[in-house]
């Protein structure tokens, strides 16, 4: 059982929002289905929807690595990733492939699943993400190109009519990245 003093202001206003969402539907908050739901997806929303605004890209990105020599490209592919629609609160699911061109920094693999999950933990849309990530790598590493592509599938398209199995991608380029094709095709390579 969780300590209410160790529940944040904003957990406890969302678990009193489902309830009255609950209520709203004219559900019956004491069947043995909904005891405890309205903490649960408080918890829920709080730690994993809603923490990216809580999260700071220079931050994140602030652990830099210097001295090291001219790297062309950097890539992490396949980073998980979920994120809640803002038009109609559904989520959606996908994995993120981030890039960045460095000129005299360069970042832990790790800080850039951080930065994905930084921008996608929010009520956000998938092309904000990708614009969101590429321009913090600009900003944040002084690179010479950052991009950001990210395969998702969203409820909002599946559930009300029934696209089971459609897939959004949406890619932001900046810098050196937007003009390079021969950058953009090393992004995207399964190989």
């Amino acid at each position: 059982m969780t300590d209410s003093s160790s529940v944040s202001p904003r957990e406890q206003a969302l678990a009193a929002a489902v309830q009255a969402l609950l209520r709203a539907c004219d559900l019956d908050l004491e069947h043995s289905d909904l005891i405890g739901t309205p903490k649960r997806v408080a918890r829920l929303w709080d730690t994993l929807v809603l923490s990216g605004y809580d999260a700071d890209p220079a931050a994140i990105l602030g652990d830099l690595v210097l001295g090291e020599g001219d790297t062309e490209l950097v890539v992490v592919r396949d980073i998980p990733c979920h994120g809640m629609c803002p038009h109609h609160l559904m989520p959606w699911v996908g994995q993120a492939t981030v890039g960045y061109l460095p000129a005299d920094k360069l970042v832990g693999f790790g800080r850039l699943s951080d930065l994905v999950h930084c921008f996608t933990r929010r009520l956000t849309l998938q092309e904000r993400v990708c614009n969101d990530i590429a321009d913090a790598l600009m900003q944040h590493l002084s690179a010479r190109g950052a991009a950001c592509v990210i395969t998702g599938q969203h409820n909002c398209l599946n559930v009300p009519d029934d696209k089971h199995g459609a897939r959004v991608v949406t890619a932001s380029y900046r810098g050196e990245l937007k003009t390079r094709p021969d950058l953009q095709a090393q992004l995207i390579s399964r190989g």
